[in-house]
């Protein structure tokens, strides 16, 4: 009797049959996890900023901050959460952010600004001051929202 050495079709085929289903769940799963990861970096990014915002209007409030006319204690800018603000009786700057987080949505360091006398839905920037930031990216998240929403 002869022993056979090879596979035969019909396993080459279960085989491929297999491979061919656990790659059509693995591919859509792994495109799913990737986007999750970059929802969490926008909220990352979206907390980090509010908090410096939040801060910054915490110390003018306390009066450790001059303030500017018209900007009801809010920074100017983000980039001046960046460079930093005079506090009153100190030498040094206080910054309250390394440095403006990139969008991982857009993939640039550009936000969506609102000012304080903005509207609360509104999508332009009055320019007196940074009341809240939002991502310029018109996809839709994975809970059925928009990100400039978030």
């Amino acid at each position: 009797m002869r022993r056979s050495r090879g596979f035969t079709a019909a396993e080459l085929v279960m085989v491929c049959a297999l491979l061919s289903i656990l790659a059509a769940i693995a591919i859509p799963t792994g495109r799913f996890m990737v986007k999750r990861e970059r929802e969490a970096e926008l909220r990352l990014a979206l907390r980090l900023m509010r908090n410096a915002i939040d801060e910054h209007k915490r110390l003018a409030d306390q009066g450790m901050i001059q303030v500017e006319l018209g900007t009801e204690g809010y920074p100017k800018t983000l980039e001046s959460l960046v460079e930093g603000v005079e506090i009153v009786g100190q030498l040094n700057k206080r910054k309250f952010l390394r440095r403006v987080p990139i969008d991982p949505m857009t993939g640039k360091a550009e936000w969506g600004l609102r000012s304080y006398q903005d509207e609360a839905d509104s999508f332009t920037w009055g320019g007196q001051n940074v009341y809240d930031v939002y991502s310029l990216s018109e996809a839709t998240a994975l809970d059925g929202t928009k990100y400039k929403d978030w």
